[in-house]
């Protein structure tokens, strides 16, 4: 089935004659969590290696896409097919050593980062720092990693583990004397707590660890190791609710041995 053919059912769910009540009443901003959350669908599929899933994901995906072209063009501001002239053209400047005569140094992200701030000037954006352009609709821990990819592109990085590691380190020892103080400020805790999340987050970048995906498994391995627990404690007689955090400590880490041993 042909795109033409997504793009004619969508028209007519959107059909004020017969169309679909509910997608009658979106608009961008109702549609957009269900754009957010497919793509993390999409993710999620491919973290799990579901290939079927996949392919499946992706397809709702793309309707997220034709929704947002239909309500684009009923409202006058562009359509589907603008859509896929603007990446293509998008991606063929972007890649003059694939498609023009530019040199394979065009590859690399200083290269890409180049032909982005030519695009934005092309526009007529007037910011011209190194971090201009980088969306504020992402998920923070996304757009802290793209902040410090951008201001590596003119050197302000280090070079080794070490220094990052240290400074991870003052980051939590600021937290832990603000939780040593008799009354710990709730503002400060949250100005100290992001400074550990955005140097945890450089240290991953540095190590080309993806932060989403390093804390999807960390979720599945503390909800499989959860899970257990909850069984061991129906095993031996009991709940997890009935039983003292002492209790419930010696239960994780059995359930840790046990979950490690079955991975």
């Amino acid at each position: 089935m042909k795109i033409d053919a997504l793009l004619a059912i969508m028209a007519k769910l959107r059909d004020p004659d017969g169309g679909c009540p509910w997608d009658l009443k979106q608009d961008f901003a109702s549609i957009a969590p269900y754009t957010i959350e497919e793509a993390y669908e999409v993710a999620d599929a491919i973290d799990r290696r579901d290939y079927t899933d996949l392919r499946d994901e992706l397809g709702d995906l793309l309707l997220q896409v034709v929704f947002h072209a239909q309500l684009a063009s009923e409202a006058g501001h562009f359509g589907f097919e603008d859509i896929v002239e603007s990446i293509c053209t998008k991606m063929t400047e972007r890649h003059p050593h694939v498609f023009g005569d530019g040199s394979p140094d065009a590859a690399d992200s200083k290269g890409w980062e180049a032909a982005k701030r030519r695009e934005r000037a092309a526009r007529g954006d007037a910011d011209t720092s190194t971090l201009a352009g980088i969306s504020r609709g992402l998920p923070e821990w996304q757009r802290a990693t793209k902040l410090q990819k951008r201001a590596a592109t003119v050197g302000f990085e280090w070079t080794h583990a070490a220094p990052l590691l240290a400074k991870l380190r003052e980051e939590v020892d600021e937290v832990a004397a603000e939780f040593a103080t008799e009354q710990p400020d709730h503002e400060r805790l949250t100005d100290e707590i992001g400074d550990v999340l955005f140097v945890a987050t450089n240290l991953a970048r540095h190590a080309k660890v993806d932060v989403s995906n390093a804390l999807r498994h960390a979720n599945a391995k503390f909800e499989r190791r959860f899970r257990l627990m909850e069984q061991l404690a129906i095993d031996d007689g009991s709940t997890l609710a009935d039983l003292s955090l002492p209790a419930q400590e010696a239960l994780w880490a059995r359930a840790k041995r046990q979950s490690d041993l079955d991975v």
